[in-house]
C-alpha cells in the first residue's frame, strides 16, 4: 500500500517536519531572505507576518499599510506591509512574496507564558496556497508543490 508521503513525492511535493508546541501549534522553520526563524504554522491567518522587530533581521523593506491586523486576542492593530522577499521552507522556495507586519508581542508573551518559546512570526493560508499545501496531523508534516508537473501529449 502506498504511504500518503510516497504519493505526495511522485506528485511534486516537499516534505517538512512540523513540530507541535506545548501550546498546541504546529511550528516551522523557514527563512525569510536568507534568514533562518521560527514560525507558527496557522491556516486561520490570512496573511504570513513578522514582528516590527524582525525588520532588520530579516532584511525587510518596509511601507506603511493602512490594513488593520486581527486576531489572537487583539484587534485594530496598525500594519507594515514588506513586498518582494524570498521565503523557503523546506525545499520549497518562493519569490516576490509580501509580508505583513505587526505587533507580535501579544503573541510571544501567550507562548511565553505557556512555558513556550516565542516565535519571529506566522505562516498563513496566503503561502499554504501557494505551495498547494497538505498538512499530515497525525505524522505531523507539511508538504509543499515544489513544481507543476507539466501534462505533454504525444502526436
Amino acid at each position: 500500500m502506498e504511504t500518503l508521503r510516497d504519493f505526495l513525492t511522485d506528485k511534486g511535493y516537499s516534505k517538512i517536519k512540523l513540530k507541535f508546541t506545548k501550546t498546541h501549534h504546529f511550528e516551522i522553520k523557514a527563512s525569510i531572505n536568507g534568514v533562518n526563524g521560527r514560525f507558527i504554522l496557522d491556516t486561520g491567518a490570512s496573511s504570513s507576518c513578522v514582528g516590527f522587530e524582525a525588520i532588520d533581521r530579516f532584511n525587510l523593506k518596509v511601507k506603511d499599510s493602512d490594513i488593520k491586523a486581527t486576531g489572537a486576542g487583539a484587534s485594530n492593530m496598525q500594519t507594515k506591509i514588506s513586498k518582494s522577499n524570498t521565503l523557503k521552507i523546506g525545499k520549497w522556495k518562493k519569490n516576490r512574496i509580501s509580508i505583513i507586519l505587526f505587533n507580535l508581542s501579544h503573541v510571544n508573551t501567550g507562548l511565553i507564558n505557556h512555558n513556550a518559546d516565542p516565535v519571529d512570526g506566522i505562516i498563513g493560508a496566503d503561502i499554504l496556497k501557494k505551495g498547494k499545501a497538505i498538512i499530515d496531523y497525525e505524522k505531523k508534516y507539511l508538504y509543499l508543490k515544489l513544481k507543476e508537473i507539466s501534462l505533454t501529449k504525444d502526436s
